[in-house]
């Protein structure tokens, strides 16, 4: 038997990965709009990944003959005013994000739910993954974005990225 709290938290948390999505899609056409399609790339398959774990919490909860309450997806109400802005915005989404894995987290150990924590277990690593990319973006446009040719170098290597799924059984 799955607690009622923690059952809630994990429908509310595959709004929250939905959103995600929606919000570097935004950070994508920013970049495309800005003609940096490598910046685009980079955001893009950030969304396909944030799509990926929100199917993951769907599944987990399928999995399990949980409920699944699937809630509007927010429309991201970022404005972006620079490509900083749009950095500093995901370490902060994903430190959010973060925070939001540890208080399933949290619950869930508070009822003994061991299945959960365990699933939960693959998050916490992803999220410290996250939230490093996300730094290191923001070092590598200090380093290079104010130099027309570092910021095309730049541009090059994130058009690079390719799109991994994840591989966590559930």
């Amino acid at each position: 038997m799955f607690d009622e709290k923690v059952t809630a938290l994990l429908n509310e948390q595959i709004n929250k990965e939905f959103y995600s999505a929606y919000l570097y899609l935004n950070m994508s056409n920013y970049f495309e709009r800005r003609g940096l399609d490598g910046f685009a790339n980079w955001y893009r398959i950030q969304a396909q990944e944030e799509r990926d774990h929100a199917m993951l919490f769907y599944q987990y909860m399928q999995n399990n003959d949980l409920v699944v309450t699937l809630d509007a997806i927010a429309k991201p109400d970022k404005v972006f005013n620079c490509d900083m802005d749009v950095f500093q915005a995901g370490l902060a989404h994903e430190q959010f994000v973060t925070a939001s894995i540890n208080t399933i987290y949290a619950a869930a150990y508070e009822v003994h739910d061991f299945r959960t924590m365990q699933m939960l277990d693959w998050f916490v690593k992803e999220q410290g993954e996250e939230e490093t990319n996300a730094r290191d973006l923001i070092s590598k446009y200090e380093l290079f974005g104010s130099d027309a040719k570092g910021l095309y170098m730049l541009n090059q290597e994130l058009a690079a990225r390719v799109y991994s799924a994840p591989s966590l059984v559930l």
